[in-house]
């Protein structure tokens, strides 16, 4: 018994070096061993005209009297209407939101410069519509022309078109090809460079999808830009491939 009890620490000895060892020399053979798969990013990108247009703009009225404040407003929205269809626009083309009421007040003050009291100096009402069309040329052209209303006597706010796509799912589906297919070029063009053969698809991650104006500066987002501001558009998305090497 004392035998065994003097041998066994030395034995325990052993047994750690051999499993020190195996570990060791496991982890030297992965080391060395070369990663089998390529991971490629290509492009899909394709550039086209919007086909729709959102243009807004609005217009007010000022008066003492609420009733002579709403007559006027109606006038102009009458004068607005005459305008547009004269210009080609479609009735349903047209939405006027409801008129949104103010009341304008000036705050006056004594010689001193300490507040007295708040007058009330009228009502103001303003009318805003939105045109939704296809006719994106027609309404752009339209946009410009605004000056027509001014010199009639109608305080028009115009603001900057919009413009969107109204096929983008179709365009997205399309760039996605590409972009697969421009990563599978540069998998197979750089595994057979590296004198090897692309194997079997491992894994695929697909990109943000990006909407630029057209040669343009517009900076891409992690969560995807969608340009609204240009009629000329550039789409674009990325496809990352992963692919086993033979």
């Amino acid at each position: 018994m004392d035998f065994v009890k003097k041998l066994l620490p030395t034995v325990l000895i052993g047994l750690a070096v051999v499993v020190t060892g195996y570990i060791l020399g496991t982890s030297y053979l992965s080391k060395g061993k070369d990663d089998p798969k390529i991971s490629v990013t290509g492009l899909g990108q394709e550039s086209f005209d919007s086909d729709l247009i959102v243009w807004r703009a609005s217009f007010s009225r000022n008066a003492m009297d609420l009733k002579q404040a709403y007559a006027d407003l109606n006038a102009d929205v009458v004068k607005v209407k005459k305008f547009l269809s004269s210009q080609g626009i479609q009735e349903n083309e047209i939405v006027f939101d409801a008129a949104d009421i103010s009341k304008n007040y000036d705050n006056q003050y004594d010689e001193n410069g300490n507040f007295k009291e708040r007058v009330f100096r009228g009502y103001e009402l303003r009318q805003s519509f939105e045109i939704q069309s296809k006719s994106v040329d027609l309404v752009e052209k339209t946009s410009r022309e605004v000056s027509k209303l001014i010199d009639a006597g109608i305080e028009l706010n115009s603001y900057s078109p919009q413009y969107y796509y109204t096929k983008l799912a179709e365009l997205k589906i399309k760039m996605i090809e590409q972009a697969t297919k421009d990563a599978k070029n540069r998998a197979e063009t750089i595994a057979k460079n590296g004198g090897g053969s692309l194997g079997d698809l491992v894994k695929a991650n697909m990109g943000v999808f990006q909407i630029t104006a057209e040669n343009s500066s517009d900076e891409y987002s992690w969560g995807g830009s969608f340009n609204t501001s240009s009629k000329r558009k550039t789409a674009s998305i990325t496809m990352r491939l992963n692919y086993e090497i033979d």
